[in-house]
This record gives structure tokens, sequence and C-alpha cells, in this order.
């Protein structure tokens, strides 16, 4: 008994040490693209919405180089967009062609929740959850669009759209706020994510309905009804 709880012990240690050493190379390559400013912005941006999850790094980058050029915000707003939506789509071909053992990773409940999700608010579910700030798993939408062959183009667009309004406003705040912008955005993002989700939502739902009255009236319309 005290071998295998020795056994345990000794794994958990590895793994923490592993996760540790991971970490702390992740970072150091997060601090290597920083140095390279905009063309590092596309690159974190990139890596972050593959495999390669960078926390915040893009967020820090987008202000730190919009506080020491104002005038450049709305480039490196599209810069880390265009990063962010590349990633997106290799994660999505990827997928496409793993199938269903890409989503693996993810707990049963959480596959079957973005499945639904996808089926019933079609490009609206991925607009939305790219908004969405962490800790809301994003990644599980743009794998289960690629193993369900969501439409490419309407994805990229969904993803794109959400991105931009995203770091347009970590621009915004960067030039407003400086050094601050982050922790403002931290306190702040997560209720204008929010918002913004729901008023998104509100409006393609209030629309299919406005749609389906429409239709309904044409058809009482026609002759012989």
């Amino acid at each position: 008994m005290r071998d295998l709880t020795k056994i345990i012990i000794e794994g958990e240690l590895r793994l923490i040490l592993l996760s540790s050493k991971i970490t702390s190379a992740l970072a150091r390559l997060s601090e290597y693209f920083i140095a390279l400013g905009p063309f590092g912005l596309f690159a974190v941006a990139l890596l972050d919405s593959t495999f390669v999850p960078l926390p915040s790094s893009v967020d820090a980058l987008m202000i730190i180089l919009t506080t020491a050029h104002p005038r450049m915000m709305v480039a490196y707003a599209l810069l880390a967009t265009s990063g962010s939506t590349v990633g997106c789509l290799i994660l999505y071909y990827i997928s496409r062609r793993t199938g269903s053992r890409a989503l693996k990773r993810f707990s049963p409940a959480k596959q079957a929740r973005a499945k639904d999700l996808i089926e019933r608010y079609d490009v609206l579910s991925v607009l939305v959850a790219s908004l969405m700030p962490p800790p809301f798993p994003f990644k599980v939408f743009v794998i289960s669009a690629g193993v369900f062959r969501f439409n490419v183009i309407r994805f990229g667009i969904a993803i794109f759209a959400g991105r931009l309004f995203r770091f347009l406003l970590e621009g915004y705040l960067a030039i407003r706020y400086g050094a601050q912008a982050k922790e403002v955005l931290a306190k702040n993002y997560p209720w204008i994510g929010l918002g913004l989700a729901i008023a998104i939502t509100a409006f393609f739902v209030t629309r299919n309905l406005l749609k389906r009255k429409s239709r309904a009236g044409a058809e009482k319309l026609e002759p012989g009804n």
C-alpha cells in the first residue's frame, strides 16, 4: 500500500514539474514574439488560436503596441484579427481532417453542447463564441465546426468579426487608459462581451421570427388559400 502511494505521489510530482516546464517555455516563447512587435502580434494571435496556448499574450501585446503608437491602433487590430482568424482556420481544417478524434480532449457534455448550438444557431453560435472572454471554451466551437464540416466561409467571417470587435475595443482602451487598459479590460470585458452576445442573439432571433411571420402572411394571401 505504501509503495502504491509512493508511486502515485511521484507521478503527481512529475506531472507538476512537466506542467511547470511547459508553462515556462510558453512564457519565453511569448516574450520572444512580443519583442518582434507587429509581426510578433500576428504570430502570437495565430499560435494562440491553434494548439499553442499563450494566455493573454495577444491582449497584452495589442495594448503595449497601441499605447506606444496610438495612430497604428487599427492596423494592429487588423493584424491581431488576421492572425487569430488564420489560426482558427488551421485548427478548423485539422479538425475537419481528424474527425471526431479531435474532440476527445473535451468532455462529452461540452461536445454535445457545442454541436447542439452550432446545429441550432448556425453562424451565430460561432460569432458569439468568438466574443466570449476566458474561461469560455471557445476552441471546442472551432474544433466542432471543423468536425461537423460547418461552412468555412461563414466560419471565417464569424471569427473575423468577433475577434475584430475584441481587438478594436482593446485598442480603444489602450489609447484611453494607457498601461491600465489591461486591468480595465479584465474588469469590464466579460460584461461587455456577454451583453453584446445577448444583443446579437436577440437581433437574430427577432429577425427570424419576423421572417416566419412574413412568410406565413404571404402564404395566407396567396390565391386559393
